[in-house]
């Protein structure tokens, strides 16, 4: 019997602008947010709820909305997304499987990004690159995981502390 190895995966390109004050910052897309190349396309996870909560005042009022109207959203209260990994190998979607990844290039953030007021990892395994984006001079939090796997903390319990963390940098 022969193991195979996973092939190599590319991340989905930085969602950001010159406006943009936080940054989430998640590990790497999950199988179907590669497949459908959209960030958090996994319908159990959290991140656009707490999102349209945040901004919208209601977890279900961007339920309708397509990605791209759910990223104007998110763009216009000053929100951009990336991942910590540009590329890496994986069968799955659980953070555990990555291997052999490679971190993308947070040097040219600042410049792109000169509004940047706080960068927040979305679960352990991106803040386990925090020593990469505490370069850039603004505060690097870890946040709990949006992802479903995080099933340890409610719905309500991750709203709270993304809406501390988040609610005195963004445009509601």
């Amino acid at each position: 019997m022969t193991e195979t190895t996973p092939s190599r995966l590319y991340g989905l390109a930085p969602q950001i602008s010159a406006s943009c004050k936080v940054l989430v910052l998640g590990s790497f897309p999950g199988a179907r947010s590669l497949a459908m190349q959209q960030y958090y396309a996994h319908p159990q996870n959290h991140f656009w709820p707490i999102m349209a909560s945040l901004i919208a005042g209601e977890r279900h009022a961007w339920k309708e909305l397509g990605y791209p109207d759910r990223m104007q959203r998110l763009g216009a209260a000053g929100i951009g997304l990336w991942d910590v990994y540009a590329s890496c190998e994986r069968e799955g979607s659980l953070d555990t499987a990555i291997r052999h990844a490679e971190v993308n290039d947070f040097d040219g953030l600042r410049h792109r990004c000169p509004a940047l007021a706080l960068i927040c990892h979305n679960g352990g395994e991106s803040h386990r690159h925090a020593r990469h984006t505490q370069t850039l001079g603004v505060p690097v939090l870890k946040m709990p995981s949006t992802s479903p796997a995080n099933a340890s903390w409610s719905f309500e319990r991750k709203l709270e502390a993304w809406r501390t963390a988040l609610q005195p940098h963004i445009h509601a």
